[in-house]
């Protein structure tokens, strides 16, 4: 049987940018994604710390260090300065799960991994 587990999580980001404009996604700094082992346009849920809003969306990345941007209706979601926990999953079969750990990046000040 397979089941559904956390890949990896990128814990306590802080949004630093939103553009409504856009056609949605969220921006992440690529080697924030690269470290989470998250690609790019591959599904990701939200969970905002400060407002408690979860919603998904999809991943596009970024060159710039330390960028967390809420693009189109993700935006209205949360603020700038929110912190959020940006969480990954992939299906595995249920006879590995007893030796499973997802990757889960904690991170700082300016989006740093800590």
């Amino acid at each position: 049987m397979s089941i559904e587990v956390l890949k990896s999580k990128i814990h306590r980001a802080t949004v630093t940018e939103s553009n409504l404009d856009y056609e949605g996604s969220i921006t992440i700094s690529k080697e924030l994604i690269e470290a989470a082992h998250i690609y790019e346009y591959q599904k990701v849920s939200i969970a905002d710390v400060n407002n408690g809003n979860r919603f998904e969306t999809y991943v596009i990345s970024t060159k710039e260090s330390g960028i967390v941007c809420l693009n189109g209706a993700a935006a209205r979601m949360v603020n700038i300065g929110d912190l959020i926990i940006i969480m990954s999953y992939q299906i595995i079969d249920e006879s590995k799960i007893k030796d499973y750990k997802p990757v889960v990046l904690h991170l700082g000040k300016k989006n740093k991994i800590l």
